[in-house]
Parts: structure tokens; sequence; C-alpha cells
């Protein structure tokens, strides 16, 4: 056998064990908390997850565990059964939108094509894995991820059809 055709073989068969992620994950955030017990300090981390299907659907969840990839693998399990529609227009937003979350206030705002995104972290994470492309944002108030995340996300739902 030559060696073009064991490496073309080679190739076929690794091919057929690549597959296609269903979502797109993005992790938002890990932080360790510390629970004080009349025991000690109690260690867990919690991981913030923000998905994104191919179907204009997103989805936030948090979950603690005892280990980084528990937490991780809980949080995508439930972001996947709560996730929501958003509306895109030519890759951007179709107006203007500002919505509170609680201390969290962001605006969403229409941008012309190849602005790409200009918004904050938070946001980005979130425009990102529901496929928007050209967006700009601003966020008031809350520096928390976590509300800025879940206020985008209830800004982009919040379009009307």
């Amino acid at each position: 056998m030559s060696k073009e055709k064991s490496e073309k073989n080679f190739k076929k068969w690794w091919n057929t064990f690549k597959q296609e992620k269903e979502f797109k994950e993005e992790l938002l955030a890990i932080d360790r908390v510390t629970r004080v017990t009349s025991w000690g300090r109690q260690l867990r981390f919690r991981a913030v997850m923000v998905l994104g299907d191919w179907k204009w659907k997103v989805g936030l969840w948090t979950w603690k565990s005892w280990e980084v990839v528990d937490a991780i693998a809980k949080a995508v399990a439930d972001a996947k059964k709560n996730m929501v529609k958003v509306k895109i227009e030519n890759g951007s937003v179709p107006y203007d939108v500002e919505v509170k979350y609680k201390s969290a206030k962001i605006m969403v705002h229409p941008a012309s094509d190849w602005t790409w995104l200009i918004v904050g972290w938070a946001m980005r994470k979130v425009l990102s894995v529901a496929w928007y492309k050209d967006v700009l944002g601003k966020r008031y108030g809350s520096t928390n991820l976590i509300n800025n995340a879940r206020a985008t996300i209830k800004a982009l739902t919040s379009f009307k059809n």
C-alpha cells in the first residue's frame, strides 16, 4: 500500500469520528464560591454557560458543583432545556431597545454592515452565540456578568414579530 493511499484512508477513518456540535457553547464565568459552616469552609465552583444553536435560539444557565467539569456539564444541560428564540434581521437587531433587569440596564442598537459587535463582554458572549453580527450596545448600572447577560437575553426576546 502506498503512503498516499494509507494517508487518505487514515483521513477518511479519522473524519468518521468528527461530529458537528449541536450548540455553540461559551463559558461566561467560573467562580469559586465558599460557604462557611460550623464544620469549616465548603468550596464549590459556579459555572455560567451561554448556549446558542444554529436556529437563533439562545440559553443561559448557572450551576454549582464540587468540581468544575460537573458544574459546566450541568449548566450546559440546563441551558439546553431553557432556550429562547431571538429575532435577527440582516445580522443585527431590528430596532433600538432599552431593557432593565434587576439593577442592570442595557441599550441595544442596530448597526450598519461590517460594524461587528461593539458591546460589553457579557453582551458580546450572548450576541455571538445568538449569531448576531452587527450590533452596538451599552450597559448601565450593574457590572454583574449574570445580570447583564440576562438583560441582553431579555432585550433580544422583546422584539415584536
